[in-house]
């Protein structure tokens, strides 16, 4: 935990209109005064995020969610009670005396309370608790989101624009926030933007309605273009019954392979790969260790990373989102090489 001068001197930073890199419970945050366009400018521009690809704005536990939203259904009401501080981000109508460049120019906005303690020291340094910081994954846009402020540091260096690190270990749920709009409430039910920890029947369970899937005229949001999360080398994703045969047919072949895989991979020799993570079994360690596993196989030299598909079932939603995502760009290579 950072010492209270530190998270004074990010809370000062950041009324200086200037970025401050914090950990949630889901990823590191790139963080700005919501309020500030300049500030808000500059998340675009460290990151290399298009413009009109919007943040969310994590506020403190009991903020006035009014001062950001337009309106606040009943719905929103239950889910705040139920799951915040905590990993989930409701996007809601923006209230009008909010700026439009923090939604991308949209008329709705993204809130969330997160859990992880130093950011709720933050938040609550932070004007008083009353301020708002927006704040997306602190990286380049695309790119593998960060769970250790090592991440940050590997990603932006000495860049002079990040005015301070806040270092709170790695972080515990390892991947983003569940999106849910309930600004067409009225209209379109609740609509589940992006998956993440907290599922669909979590919010049912909640406000009594399964969530829908994303419609073409849902908002835009956070984390959700067809390519995202995706290391500097090619992911493929194989299922687990075709593992070692891809493996021995790439090594046949010449290709230096980096694995990732939860399954044993008993008939595969280690000199098979360049390198490997055997992952946790269980969705929430394996979800935890992610990105980083993704970034370290990332560092290997290989000229691909072979993931073994994860389950298919309803827990997995958010894990198998991430690859599916990390992979995209990479359709159709693997056959090509095998070919």
């Amino acid at each position: 935990m950072p010492d209270r001068t530190e998270i004074y001197r990010a809370a000062l930073a950041l009324e200086a209109g200037q970025l401050v890199a914090f950990p949630t419970e889901t990823v590191y945050g790139l963080g700005a005064d919501a309020e500030n366009p300049e500030a808000i400018a500059a998340i675009y521009a460290v990151k290399g995020r298009p413009s009109g690809h919007p943040l969310i704005v994590h506020l403190a536990e009991g903020a006035d969610v009014t001062y950001w939203a337009e309106a606040i259904p009943d719905e929103a009401q239950k889910l705040i009670h139920a799951f915040w501080p905590g990993p989930l981000t409701l996007i809601l109508k923006r209230a009008s005396h909010i700026p439009p460049a923090v939604a991308g120019g949209q008329d709705t906005i993204g809130l969330r309370c997160p859990s992880h303690p130093v950011a709720q020291a933050l938040l609550s340094a932070f004007r008083d608790g009353k301020g708002g910081v927006a704040a997306p994954s602190a990286n380049l846009f695309g790119h593998v989101s960060p769970t250790l402020a090592q991440h940050v540091r590997d990603e932006f260096g000495n860049d002079s624009r990040l005015a301070v690190v806040l270092d709170g270990g790695q972080s515990d749920v390892g991947i983003e926030s569940t999106i849910l709009d309930l600004s067409r409430i009225q209209t379109h039910g609740p609509v589940l933007l992006r998956p993440g920890k907290i599922s669909a029947a979590d919010i049912a369970g909640v406000i009594g309605k399964v969530p829908a899937e994303a419609d073409k005229a849902a908002p835009r949001a956070s984390g959700t273009l067809q390519s995202h999360y995706a290391p500097h080398t090619p992911v493929v994703l194989v299922p687990a019954e075709k593992m070692a045969d891809v493996l021995k047919r790439l090594k046949d072949k010449g290709r230096r392979i980096a694995v990732m895989h939860y399954s044993p991979l008993p008939d595969v020799p280690e000199t098979s790969f360049s390198a490997r993570r055997l992952m946790p079994s269980s969705v929430e360690a394996y979800s935890h260790n992610l990105y980083a596993s993704l970034r370290a196989l990332d560092e290997a030299g290989a000229d691909m990373i072979v993931v073994e598909n994860t389950p298919g079932n309803d827990a997995w939603v958010g894990v198998n989102d991430r690859l599916r995502r990390a992979a995209h760009d990479a359709g159709g290579l693997l056959e090509k090489w095998l070919a």
